[in-house]
């Protein structure tokens, strides 16, 4: 039995030490074998007694056994009842040192394994240790524990002081994992009235995991650490909004994944360190919480956005191709990055307690071994790096010794300071290129290149590879070639193998990190490669496929939120062809098979997209500028949210944190800009390119009109998902032609970024130059628009249209609004001129209207006038917007 395979163990049953919790709050059906779980894992048992004298104190952990029992009854759960190592199972199945029994006696722990199960619990909570006996263990519980439901940590950042959970006003619905389940709930809302309601929500769940587990495909059970990445996100699925605590007057803040996750990769790290140091008893648990015997080791990936953004000499031939398809890559590297670290420190998936926008977290045991496995493995990574890209990307790797009494409430703020200090220093010191006997990885880079192919055409700096070039029609290197692959793969394909071998799969082109990458269709199509999984050869199947239109994430396999959104042609668009312009021809409306008998519709490329805004006039001309918006943003001062951010920080909650934030950007936003509607039931962001969308940050390319409307509903959506005003994002939108190179696009919408951040209080937007906080947005690109557009039609209707001449001439006064020049304070009368002469030269006849050209003129004034009077040079903004619909 290897050592992976026995941390795989130990991290399962920790992993669900917990799980007790979900099966008690649903009321499964226990046959009559409940009193005897009591008597095994219930502290203070008191058969025959009343519930609230203490006979349920911990009633939970019986449930875990029970819970256990029913999942391995679904055949789709692994076997750890005989020879499984470090756990020893009699044929009755009740030694105290089996699995189930280390998870369910987390409470009343007795064994070495139960010890390590039981304070794995308690440092990822936060616990100090002097309160273990005192409140760990306490007898109080919450009577309405069915009906209280999860708090969200965000709601409480930068509130110094502590905050009673009366005051907070946001819950987390119980349901399972959905785009829109992640946003709370007011209170109210979400809570049920009686204990009955709540606790059928749970069996619901309940029903839903084992339905769910009996999707994942029978071949990978037997490969502990591939299945047990699969049941992690089955895990995820069900349990996120799960409170992981609701006794002892513990606030509920923290889901039971994420708790389950935080005690599991502890548990495997604290049973590697006293495996390896030979010190496996009792007493060397509980009293060494001062020993460093934890590793947290940390991955952050950089480069990475000008190695998506990259140009070459053929990048815009194929660039909605080559941006998915880097994007994509870049997750792929971050993720096999992770796997190359947790497959050298022997760890099962369970210990990756982050992995999102290029950022890993892994917890290891601080051993003489691990340090050892690190130090090739990075050497590794960057050797990849710098022969496959020359150094556009790379990844930082940094690795913190912790104690026990590191993670305690009082301390693991100072220990979320070093690790970000740790990670800071790693970053400066990229490659590694001036370590004492560093070689280059450069030597002989000249005779890399066919002088008969030379440069790739697409980055215009690799030396182009033989079997690439075969399979184009011009240079290309291997890197390209997979982009490209990729790009292509991706529309159709939801699935991805990570194998050590390739014989029998259809492989990217490059290994990747020592691994061989195939992505296919469909799972059934996955399932294909189970003799794979039998003999250890596939470690991991990723779901990256988008949640479907119900919200639906669970499909049997290991999720991974790295997939972007890709606008296709439909019906609607074959009626609306014309709008296309010169492009209409190169518009496929007819649906592509590619193999797959369902079909998949064409892509639309950026000239079809920049088009998507364009109306038919009256007389049936398409009006409207043809153009695309680039929109990139990320959240104010990230950084200090989490050093900073909440008053008595844990490891669980850091993680849960984490986990929140991508989810927002990863999960959410792709399925919105897919499937969401704006206020008036129109699919209006369904032409809207997600290039990247994860982390902290995102970067969309649309029609320029519906990414303006696009960047108001994001805002509005992350104030709702986050309920604290203090946390915010601050964004940058630049508008381009479709033809402009794309590393224009991503150079511009930084820019724009940039000077959004420079304004004092961050939470801002920049668009044409002018950089305004979110609420001046929002009133000038909805109110003032709208008041401006209502006079406008107004004004259209008595025969005045209002003219390109009259919107230019309002914009240059909204700039001499914002002159400090004295010759420019005028301004008020010159509009007053402007407006006066467009309506009297437009609106002529009779008294009556004259009358109405009085009041039009009035109307105008007052609107317009006020507006640029408190918004100044910020007006350009809606006036801009007018005049970009008018163009032909």
């Amino acid at each position: 039995m290897n050592l992976l395979e026995q941390s795989a163990r130990v991290a399962l049953s920790a992993f669900l030490h917990d799980i007790g919790k979900l099966a008690e709050r649903a009321g499964i059906d226990h046959e009559g074998r409940l009193d005897a779980h009591r008597t095994l894992y219930c502290p203070w048992h008191q058969v025959g007694a009343d519930a609230r004298n203490g006979y349920h104190s911990h009633i939970h952990a019986a449930y875990t056994g029970l819970a256990w029992d029913a999942l391995e009854a679904t055949g789709h759960f692994p076997d750890l009842r005989r020879d499984s190592p470090p756990f020893a199972t009699g044929a009755d199945g009740n030694l105290t040192d089996s699995a189930v029994n280390a998870a369910s006696a987390h409470h009343r722990p007795d064994t070495f394994l139960q010890w390590i199960v039981a304070t794995a619990d308690r440092v990822a909570s936060g616990f100090e240790r002097d309160k273990f006996e005192a409140d760990y263990n306490s007898r109080k519980e919450r009577d309405n524990h069915y009906r209280a439901r999860l708090l969200t940590l965000l709601e409480q950042i930068g509130k110094p002081g502590g905050v009673k959970e009366g005051e907070l006003q946001w819950r987390y619905a119980l349901r399972p994992l959905a785009p829109e389940a992640i946003f709370p709930q007011p209170a109210g809302e979400c809570t049920p009235r009686d204990d009955k309601a709540a606790r059928a929500e749970y069996l619901a769940l309940w029903e839903a995991l084992l339905a769910g587990i009996r999707q994942i495909p029978k071949a990978h059970v037997h490969a502990l650490p591939l299945w047990l990445d699969h049941f992690d996100s089955l895990w995820l699925t069900m349990t996120h909004a799960i409170p992981s605590a609701t006794a002892f007057g513990i606030k509920p803040e923290v889901s039971l994944y994420d708790h389950s996750k935080a005690t599991a990769a502890l548990a495997t790290a604290l049973w590697r360190w006293h495996h390896e140091q030979g010190s496996e008893d009792v007493r060397a648990v509980r009293e060494g919480w001062g020993e460093e015997k934890i590793l947290l080791v940390q991955g952050d990936f950089f480069g990475i956005q000008d190695f998506i953004f990259a140009e070459g000499g053929a990048t815009q031939k194929h660039a909605h191709k080559l941006l998915r398809g880097r994007s994509f890559q870049v997750s792929l590297l971050a993720e096999c990055a992770a796997l190359k670290l947790l497959e050298a420190l022997e760890l099962p998936p369970t210990a990756q307690i982050i992995n999102a926008a290029g950022k890993f977290l892994i917890v290891a045991p601080n051993t003489t071994d691990a340090h050892a496995a690190i130090a090739p493995c990075r050497q590794e990574l960057n050797d990849w790096c710098l022969a496959h890209t020359y150094g556009e990307i790379g990844v930082g790797l940094a690795s913190t010794p912790a104690s026990c009494n590191d993670f305690a409430a009082g301390r693991f703020g100072e220990l979320t300071k070093r690790l970000f200090a740790a990670l800071d220093t790693a970053k400066h010191q990229r490659f590694d290129l001036c370590a004492d006997g560093a070689t280059s990885t450069f030597d002989g880079f000249l005779d890399q290149f066919d002088n008969t192919l030379g440069v790739c055409a697409i980055n215009g700096r690799h030396p182009a590879d033989p079997e690439a070039s075969a399979r184009r029609d011009y240079s290309l290197s291997a890197l390209a070639d997979d982009q490209i692959r990729i790009g292509e793969q991706l529309t159709r394909h939801a699935r991805l193998l990570v194998a050590r071998q390739a014989e029998t799969l259809p492989v990217l082109a490059l290994d990747y990190f020592g691994y061989r990458l195939a992505i296919v269709p469909t799972a059934d199509e996955s399932g294909k490669y189970g003799e794979l999984a039998r003999n250890g050869t596939l470690l991991r199947v990723w779901d990256f496929d988008a949640a479907e239109g119900d919200g639906t994430l669970w499909r049997g396999y290991a999720r991974r939120f790295v997939n972007s959104y890709v606008p296709r042609f439909d019906a609607g668009d074959a009626q609306t062809a014309g709008k296309y312009g010169k492009w209409e021809g190169e518009a496929d409306f007819a649906r592509e098979t590619g193999g797959d008998p369902q079909g998949s519709a064409a892509i639309k490329t950026l000239h079809h997209i920049a088009c998507e805004d364009r109306r038919m006039t009256a007389d049936e001309r398409w009006q409207g500028e043809i153009a695309l918006v680039t929109l990139k943003g990320d959240i104010d001062d990230l950084g200090s949210l989490f050093q900073q951010g909440l008053e008595k920080p844990t490891f669980a909650k850091m993680a849960s944190l984490s986990r929140q934030i991508n989810a927002f950007f990863a999960l959410w936003l792709p399925w919105f800009c897919e499937h969401g509607r704006d206020a008036n039931g129109v699919a209006r962001y369904r032409n809207t390119y997600t290039v990247f969308a994860g982390g902290d940050d995102f970067f969309l390319i649309g029609p320029w009109e519906s990414t303006l409307a696009l960047a108001t509903e994001l805002r509005e959506k992350f104030a709702a998902y986050v309920g604290n005003p203090s946390i915010s994002f601050s964004a940058g939108l630049s508008m381009t032609h479709p033809k402009a190179p794309v590393r224009q696009l991503a150079r511009s919408t930084e820019t724009a970024l940039a000077a959004a951040k420079d304004l004092p209080a961050k939470n801002a937007v920049t668009l044409w130059q002018r950089s305004v906080s979110w609420a001046d947005w929002q009133t000038l690109m909805g109110q003032r628009r709208a008041a401006l557009e209502a006079l406008m039609a107004r004004a259209g209707s008595h025969g005045a249209s209002f003219s390109t001449g009259l919107t230019y001439a309002l914009l240059q006064l909204s700039d001499r609004a914002e002159s400090k020049r004295p010759e420019d304070a005028i301004w008020r009368s010159q509009l007053h001129y402007r407006l006066a002469r467009f309506f009297r030269d437009r609106v002529k006849g009779d008294e009556a209207a004259r009358t109405r050209r009085e009041q039009l003129l009035s109307d105008a004034i007052r609107e317009i006038g006020s507006a640029l009077g408190t918004y100044k040079g910020a007006y350009r903004l809606p006036l801009s917007v007018l005049l970009y619909r008018q163009r032909e």
